[in-house]
């Protein structure tokens, strides 16, 4: 398929789970993929060349996606490279949960700088180019805790919920532009992340999701992938949950 020809991305955070699956998901749709993770190691390297695999151009960039004035030069790196932007996946993200008695200012501040910042980071830097081209799709990883929130997780789930806030204003603010801006909610997807949890806590977690099971990074990607694409020209400053129906 070519749902995604001729378009360039750039992915936030793509070297492994969720931020790889919709990078390998762009390279098989025919897009040209730029993407970001915190170091260049071998992790980015062989994500880098499994892309290219699928004859596409890629290109692996360190970054610090916290950082304003690192995500400005390396989206600026990325522009003379690749020469457009036509979507942004604001992928970048951390946890450090912890019950808020418990939380530091560190810890506080950690999550919302990765998360949130690093999504007003990128989607200011990359704006530029979109505006200029008057197209351009914003994709932004929120998550069911920001629409519903957690205990443990007051951090990650304020993150989230101003990235679907975040969403929803740029949607506004760049539509008259041709520019869309949308957020994915995933619930409980399976990745190096959930595999840390606990196996009768993940057995809870699943029981209670009506499909009875876990979601894979694939399955977001292919969210994403529509995101994306011209399929879904006339969808902006919306919030699509993927979760099993867990968030219902």
């Amino acid at each position: 398929m070519s749902l995604l020809k001729g378009k360039t991305a750039i992915i936030t955070g793509a070297s492994r789970g969720i931020g790889k699956a919709i990078a390998v998901k762009y390279a098989q749709e025919g897009c040209d993929v730029a993407f970001t993770d915190l170091f260049e190691d071998d992790n980015m390297k062989a994500t880098e060349q499994e892309l290219i695999a699928y004859g596409v151009k890629a290109k692996g960039y360190a970054s610090d996606a916290s950082n304003f004035e690192d995500t400005d030069r390396v989206v600026s790196e990325i522009v003379k490279e690749f020469g457009r932007i036509d979507v942004l996946v604001n992928n970048a993200g951390i946890t450090k949960d912890t019950l808020l008695m418990r939380m530091t200012e560190d810890q506080w501040d950690a999550v919302i700088n990765v998360n949130l910042k690093s999504v007003f980071n990128f989607t200011k830097a990359a704006q530029r180019t979109m505006l200029k081209q008057r197209s351009g799709s914003i994709v932004n990883l929120s998550s069911v805790v920001g629409v519903s929130g957690n205990a443990g997780q007051a951090n990650y789930a304020a993150s989230k919920a101003g990235i679907i806030g975040f969403t929803k204003s740029v949607a506004r603010e760049l539509g008259s532009r041709g520019v869309r801006s949308n957020a994915i909610a995933p619930g409980f997807i399976i990745t190096e992340m959930t595999g840390k949890i606990p196996e009768d806590a993940r057995k809870a977690w699943e029981a209670s999701i009506p499909l009875k099971r876990g979601g894979t990074p694939e399955e977001v990607a292919g969210v994403a992938t529509f995101l994306a694409s011209d399929l879904s020209s006339y969808v902006s400053g919306q919030v699509i949950t993927v979760c099993g129906a867990m968030n219902t």
